[in-house]
């Protein structure tokens, strides 16, 4: 089932490999947030609280690159970062948290300042036609109707997998990372792909 389906995923690149490569970003100032309806209540981001780290702020440090993952617009993945700045040189878990509908990384800022508070490297993607990789509040509808209606897409469940593989190529690269403590965690459709991406690496 994993070979099958990752022939499935590399069958819908339009090269088959792209060399890895990191491009430096900058924090996002104002979130794209899709859609007309209420984004949800923000408490639920903030219902897991930070640990007590003194001067937690100021040794939280953020990381904001683009890892290229295919070619083509849609292939230039936007990642936040967050991970506190210790002395320790050890080699941290990583948590990756992914948004649902609408949404986008930066909404789950809290979640990360979380994780981040108790030891683990804490990441987050913008999905396919979300956060920056959207151009105006209905990009992710737009994208859903011209599938649906051409039907000469996969659903980009699967393409935000291919992402977050080679998410977890980078990441297994890092120094600062634990290979083999990555996990994955998601909301809504964060939980959708969050359980295609676990099925193909296991």
């Amino acid at each position: 089932m994993r070979s099958e389906y990752l022939e499935v995923l590399l069958s819908r690149r339009r090269e088959r490999q792209v060399p890895m490569a990191v491009e430096q970003g900058s924090p996002v100032k104002e979130p794209l947030y899709q859609g007309n309806g209420p984004l949800g209540l923000r408490e639920a981001m903030e219902s897991c609280p930070r640990k007590e780290v003194d001067n937690f702020q100021e040794k939280l440090v953020e990381e904001n690159f683009y890892l290229m993952t295919e070619s083509g617009e849609q292939g230039r993945l936007p990642v936040l970062l967050l991970k506190l700045n210790d002395t320790a040189p050890e080699r941290k878990p990583v948590v990756v948290i992914l948004h649902s509908s609408y949404k986008c990384k930066e909404w789950l800022r809290p979640l990360l300042e979380a994780y981040a508070s108790r030891g683990y490297i804490a990441v987050a993607i913008d999905s396919r036609y979300h956060g920056e990789r959207a151009s105006s509040k209905t990009t992710y509808i737009e994208a859903l109707n011209s599938a649906w209606r051409n039907g000469d897409t996969m659903p980009f469940i699967f393409d935000t997998v291919w992402d977050l593989i080679k998410l977890g190529d980078y990441l297994s690269a890092r120094e600062d990372v634990d290979p083999s403590r990555i996990g994955i965690t998601g909301e809504s459709l964060g939980g959708i792909i969050d359980h295609d991406c676990i099925m193909i690496l296991n």
